[in-house]
């Protein structure tokens, strides 16, 4: 790939970074690490499968391409073969005319025992384990497993001849999920040409006994809606994610540009009146800022009926998703909230309150907390100073694990703790001019100042008074809030409290400095904070069992009761344990 393919792919910061760094613009800095738009590794979607073991006879599947000049295609209309096969209406007419619009090479020896029986969407999988991962971020294009598709289409009823329509089927894992007796109902959309063939082998496949055509076509759902004259009752899709896509016309809304954006608003305009949207979406669109626009956009259009948070996330994706549906009709003052096996119901109008319309989706109790917390805090951090950590641009190159006379330390977020600093693993020559990114020499040097790491399950702060340097994985805060001192300030934000006030209200693993700016810290006398302020110095000095007295001074700031410093803890620990459980799986 030449430099001009780098250049549409790199951002226009990146490549004057590698301009000013006389770095090279190959492809190879964007296979690294979290730059995968050009990665070659391949992901098998295990959450896909219905029987994990079949990923061994898939792999055995995928390595007939390896070594032949058979394509996917040739592969996937073979296997295709075998299953009709299977069903017995290989020689039906709809299941030939289907099959005669796709000119492949049968490949011979690929017998009924290599392709698992029992997987509902067996092309899907091999299809899906068959794209690079550079290709499927590009895209930002990954399958829903089915226990997720089964759980949002589960209560939609196709009596009266309602109509459904995914406008991004992929395989089709939404449509034959669905409730329905009948396929001429059913409608799909996708821009992948292969991934249309697929949905369309698996609704013949789903419904053996009907004779139809699938009413599933290869389009650009955004750009060319291929059914201009028809609205539908149900729109349910899983779009991409991430990807960002140009112009569109009818989504001037959409400031963002965000794909699964520009796809709900556009599928919204297709709804019949007391129509359902409902649509699988990352966790970020119910907090994160740049998602504020969609969130405008169904407060100001929609009923928002419910919020589903699911538990996990895909091959390949870090981020939790969920699902949001919408109605089109009259306005209702809730919305139903499903985390696991509780439900519960929040008050639509909080949404509003937020200058972000963060969807704050809180049980009761903790909404309660956030509120009273709320109430108290008279300051927040905007007066403070904010600095990053230094990029290099080639910690590899520049990272020294000994140090000299011309090298200093320098921290990393895995160097942070509550209150203080580990030893440091890392030394660095301090060349301001050659870093690829770096904050002001004041911010430091700073006397005092508290460092904290930028991915947590908790709020992690320490104190620095010798003036080190940190890397871009460690953020630098200098508070300033009337009457608190520095220490003070880090009391606060190492709380219990304050972890469990983050989490609730932002959800997010990043700590950010707009999630932070959003917290509260009230007024307190000056006898309160010299009591806080000294009990963090003895803890820097080893008395560890003050910091149960530490957080019991926090939790009474904000006047805090027995049980609802209970209902914290359990919130906290519990949340913790559950995703060391999850990680020592």
């Amino acid at each position: 790939m030449g430099n001009r393919a780098v250049d549409d792919i790199i951002s226009e910061a990146t490549r004057k970074n590698w301009d000013r760094l006389n770095k090279p613009k190959d492809t190879v800095n964007l296979t690294k690490r979290a730059n995968k738009r050009l990665s070659t590794k391949k992901i098998v979607p295990i959450e896909y499968f219905k029987n994990s073991k079949n990923r061994k006879l898939v792999l055995k599947v995928l390595a007939i391409l390896d070594n032949s000049s058979y394509t996917i295609v040739d592969l996937l209309c073979t296997i295709a073969e075998i299953l009709f096969l299977r069903k017995g209406i290989y020689g039906k007419d709809n299941v030939k005319n289907v099959f005669s619009e796709y000119s492949y090479h049968r490949i011979l020896g690929l017998s009924d025992a290599a392709i698992p029986q029992d997987e509902t969407d067996i092309l899907g999988i091999i299809y899906q384990s068959s794209i690079l991962e550079g290709e499927k971020n590009q895209k930002g294009a990954y399958y829903t497993p089915f226990e997720v598709t089964s759980a949002m289409v589960k209560s939609l009823i196709f009596t009266e001849g309602k109509t459904f329509i995914d406008p991004c089927c992929g395989s089709g894992a939404f449509l034959i999920s669905l409730p329905c007796d009948s396929p001429e109902q059913l409608y799909g959309v996708d821009n992948d040409p292969v991934a249309v063939m697929i949905a369309r082998f698996n609704l013949l496949l789903r419904y053996p006994d009907k004779n139809f055509r699938p009413n599933i076509v290869c389009e650009d759902f955004l750009r060319n809606n291929p059914f201009p004259q028809k609205k539908f009752d149900y729109i349910v899709t899983n779009p991409p994610w991430g990807a960002i896509a140009g112009e569109v016309q009818g989504v001037e809304s959409i400031s963002s540009r965000e794909t699964f954006s520009l796809f709900f608003v556009k599928a919204f305009s297709l709804v019949k009146e007391n129509g359902i949207v409902k649509f699988l979406l990352p966790e970020a669109i119910l907090n994160v800022k740049s998602h504020k626009d969609i969130r405008t956009f169904i407060l100001d259009n929609c009923q928002l009926t419910s919020i589903s948070i699911y538990d996990g996330s895909f091959s390949g994706v870090l981020t939790g998703f969920v699902d949001v549906e919408c109605r089109k009709q009259t306005k209702l003052t809730k919305v139903v909230v499903n985390k696991g096996r509780k439900s519960f119901t929040v008050d639509i109008s909080i949404f509003n309150e937020n200058e972000n319309k963060v969807f704050c989706v809180l049980a009761s109790r903790d909404m309660e907390i956030v509120q009273q917390c709320k109430r108290l805090g008279k300051y927040t951090l905007e007066k403070s100073i904010w600095a990053l950590g230094i990029v290099t641009g080639d910690n590899k190159e520049r990272l020294k694990p000994d140090c000299n006379p011309s090298l200093e330390p320098i921290y990393t977020g895995k160097e942070i703790l509550p209150y203080r600093l580990k030893n440091p693993r890392n030394f660095i020559l301090y060349d301001r001019a050659s870093f690829q990114q770096v904050a002001k020499e004041e911010y430091y040097r700073a006397a005092e100042k508290l460092v904290y790491k930028f991915i947590s399950r908790r709020l992690v702060f320490a104190y620095d008074d010798g003036r080190q340097l940190f890397l871009n994985s460690a953020n630098i805060l200098i508070p300033r809030i009337p009457r608190m001192r520095i220490k003070t300030v880090m009391a606060l934000l190492n709380s219990e409290l304050f972890s469990f006030l983050y989490q609730k209200m932002f959800g997010e693993v990043k700590i950010l400095k707009g999630n932070l700016l959003q917290l509260p810290f009230p007024e307190i006398s000056e006898e309160q904070d010299f009591r806080i302020s000294n009990l963090v110095d003895r803890i820097m000095s080893g008395y560890e069992e003050d910091i149960a007295v530490l957080q019991q001074e926090v939790y009474s700031l904000f006047q805090l009761s027995h049980n609802q410093v209970r209902h914290i803890r359990r919130a906290i620990n519990g949340k913790i344990n559950r995703k060391t459980k999850r990680k020592n799986s």
